[in-house]
């Protein structure tokens, strides 16, 4: 930790730069760390203010701006991708695209504060066609106040700032070892959530070879597209007689059909 305050207070804001593009491009490196040690740097002088969430904005800019481009080539499937290696890749794209259908390009603005929507709101952005501009204008200003309020909180706590600093090199190899093992810790536990969940889905799964016979053999299964409507729209491909249903309300679209019959749910 004091060899990044030193990096920070030599090279200042190219690290600042080199460090929030890394993050926004996907890199599994923590940005705000960086900017809450630039702030308290700021608060002594070292740095300039404006200057540490300039170039944060563009450093993010620049990384969003490689995912955007992403959505609009390729479509849904970079967002499968990157949902793919994600903790909780089943949840992932339907969260993703909720929280897209309902705020829109405006979701931009808060995308940065949301676990996990950071990377994947600029791809899905452009698969959805958003306008380049809108893009520009929403995602920067995202960051700005990402980067603003960090910086401000390394402003505000520097004192705090500099003593975390100061017990973190105090403890040496301990520190690193304390939060090796958290970290260890909840990621074996999402593991071990998700195996469970893939484990229950397995009992429960048809391939789509099956379910085609069950139909040509007149079984008649009630099938239920439960995808978004910001999926569908991206894939318009249905497969025939499926109703489409809200996700969050699927008995009230059962309530006509007798207990008997099979029910086929497929989604994103």
């Amino acid at each position: 930790m004091q060899e990044l305050t030193d990096l920070l207070a030599q090279y200042g804001l190219a690290l600042v730069f080199a460090n929030v593009f890394l993050a926004q491009a996907g890199a599994p490196v923590p940005a705000v760390p960086l900017l809450l040690v630039a702030g308290a740097l700021a608060a002594g002088g070292e740095l300039s203010t404006g200057l540490v969430v300039a170039v944060a904005v563009a450093a993010s800019l620049a990384g969003d701006a490689l995912w955007f481009a992403a959505g609009r080539l390729h479509g849904v499937r970079v967002l499968k991708a990157l949902c793919r290696v994600a903790l909780e890749p089943d949840s992932c794209v339907r969260q993703t695209e909720s929280i897209f259908e309902r705020w829109g390009a405006m979701s931009l603005l808060f995308a940065k504060f949301v676990p996990g929507f950071a990377t994947v709101a600029p791809p899905l952005a452009g698969a959805m066609r958003l306008d380049v501009l809108s893009f520009v204008v929403y995602s920067a200003a995202g960051a700005a106040l990402w980067a603003g309020v960090a910086t401000a909180a390394g402003m505000v706590f520097a004192r705090e700032v500099d003593w975390l600093l100061a017990l973190l090199v105090g403890m040496g190899a301990q520190a690193v070892a304390v939060l090796a093992v958290l970290l260890a810790l909840f990621v074996a536990f999402k593991w071990w959530e998700r195996h469970r969940f893939v484990r229950a889905l397995r009992m429960a799964r048809i391939s789509a070879g099956e379910l085609h016979r069950m139909i040509q053999d007149g079984a008649d299964p009630v099938i239920l597209d439960v995808r978004s409507k910001t999926a569908r729209s991206l894939d318009p491909r249905r497969i025939p007689g499926a109703r489409v249903i809200d996700f969050t309300a699927p008995d009230w679209h059962l309530i006509d059909v007798p207990a008997e019959r099979d029910v086929v749910v497929y989604c994103t």
